[in-house]
Formats: C-alpha cells, sequence, structure tokens
C-alpha cells in the first residue's frame, strides 16, 4: 500500500483539497480533545489546527508531500502503532481503513493508545453510487475491501455512526465527490487521486458509456433529481467510538 500511493501522490495535494465543511463536523467530532493522533494521515487532510497532534503514514511519498507547517509524520503502520498506552485524548483516521491489511489489529492499537474518542471517516459498502451503474467493478472493490458498518462494534464496542453528507461542490476529490459533477471521471488526472481507479484497472468501456450518456443527455434524464441537490448521501460514514 506504501508503494501504491507512492504512486497516487504525485497528484495527490493538488487534487485531494480539504474540504472546510467536511473539516467542520471532524473539529466538532474531535471536541475538546488536545492530543490528537492521525492514523494514515496523507498530506495532512483534516488535521485540526492549534491541538498537538502527531501523524503516522506508511508512505514516503505522501509524508514528502505534507506541508512544512503540518504536524510532524511518523512513517509507521497502524497495526504498530509507537507510542505508549493512553498517549493520546483522541485519534482519527480519515478514509484509509480500508488499505489497513489488518483492520481489526490497526483499530485496536488506535484503541490502545487513545484514551478518548476514536474518529473514523469511511464508507458503507452497502451503499450504491450512480458512479458503480457505470463501473460495477467499483462496487466489486468497495465489498472487498471497506469493513462492514456492523463490523465497527465488534472490534470496537459502542459505536455512533452517522451519515456524512458530500456537498456538490466538494474540494476533496476522493473517489464519490464528483457526484454533481459526472465529466469530471473521464479526466484521467482525476482518477488519478483516487486508489480505486488505480485498482480496478481497466475501466475504459464504464467511461465510455458514461461520456455517450453525458454527450446525448442520457444521464441528466436518469439521475436529474441529484442536479436539485446540494449535498448527497453517497455513502460516506462517520464512525466514532466514545
Amino acid at each position: 500500500m506504501s508503494a501504491l500511493y507512492d504512486s497516487i501522490g504525485i497528484n495527490y495535494a493538488e487534487l485531494r483539497k480539504p474540504d472546510p465543511r467536511i473539516a467542520q463536523r471532524i473539529e466538532q467530532a474531535l471536541g475538546a480533545a488536545r492530543a490528537i493522533l492521525n492514523v494514515g494521515a496523507g498530506t495532512g487532510s483534516y488535521e485540526p489546527m492549534g491541538r498537538e497532534l502527531v501523524a503516522v503514514e506508511p508512505s514516503r511519498e505522501m509524508i514528502r508531500k505534507r506541508s512544512p507547517s503540518a504536524a510532524r509524520a511518523i512513517q509507521a503502520t497502524a497495526d504498530n502503532l509507537p507510542f505508549g498506552d493512553g498517549r493520546f485524548d483522541a485519534s482519527m483516521a480519515i478514509l484509509t481503513l480500508h488499505h489497513w491489511p489488518d483492520k481489526a489489529a490497526g483499530l485496536r492499537e488506535m484503541r490502545r493508545v487513545t484514551r478518548g474518542p476514536i474518529l473514523l471517516l469511511t464508507f458503507d459498502p452497502s451503499h450504491r453510487p450512480w458512479l458503480t451503474d457505470y463501473l460495477p467493478q467499483l462496487a466489486m472493490l468497495d465489498e472487498a475491501q471497506m469493513p462492514k458498518m456492523s463490523d465497527y462494534a465488534r472490534w470496537l464496542g459502542q459505536v455512533r455512526i452517522s451519515p456524512l453528507l458530500v456537498p456538490y461542490d466538494c474540494t476533496d476529490g476522493f473517489l464519490y465527490a464528483y457526484w454533481r459533477r459526472p465529466a469530471a471521471y473521464l479526466d484521467a488526472r482525476i482518477r488519478s487521486g483516487s486508489s480505486s481507479f488505480w485498482k480496478i484497472g481497466d475501466a475504459e468501456a464504464g467511461l465510455s458509456r458514461l461520456a455517450r450518456d453525458l454527450e446525448t443527455g442520457e444521464w441528466q434524464r436518469r439521475y436529474a433529481e441529484l442536479l436539485a441537490l446540494e449535498e448527497y448521501d453517497a455513502g460516506y460514514r462517520l464512525v466514532i467510538s466514545p
């Protein structure tokens, strides 16, 4: 996974700009916690300012892309965190858990080093955003790599799970962020910022059908209700273990 993100990292910081509305939800969920651990931190998206924050990231390229003003980053993996028990007030893992080889072990480690809440931003693999109509291999990938929502209570005990609605003009280019801007998926550069497109391989047939439907107006007819929405439930979920 580190090697994959060494490739994705080429455009990642440019394409994956934190969306302030999503950042606000994350800040609210972290509450008054001062010492925070960010696991699978990447380039530092959604790390709250003005707190004692430590980042853990396995990819050298992603660490290299971090801003000089970002929190210090340690190259390590979730399942072997180099910290003592209860070191942090809270911990967070944002759109990263699906990449961990041993998710249960990673969450056990987060709980071990965290005396307060654990915040996860993840995806419900039972959800089917419209893009999967064109690229069903994305749904297959989601089912293969994303934990089920029931897994979190099994791994962490009591959890609260709530939808994270995606704004129509979301600045963070994660996989389903362009739900109201379908032409974006035809841009190879934009696709390069999502690990899913690197993993599914050839998407040409589905993208060609999407291009055709956009040209003929079929997409607009089929998904007309989306064009009136400001936010969309694309399947992203906030999971909080108190």
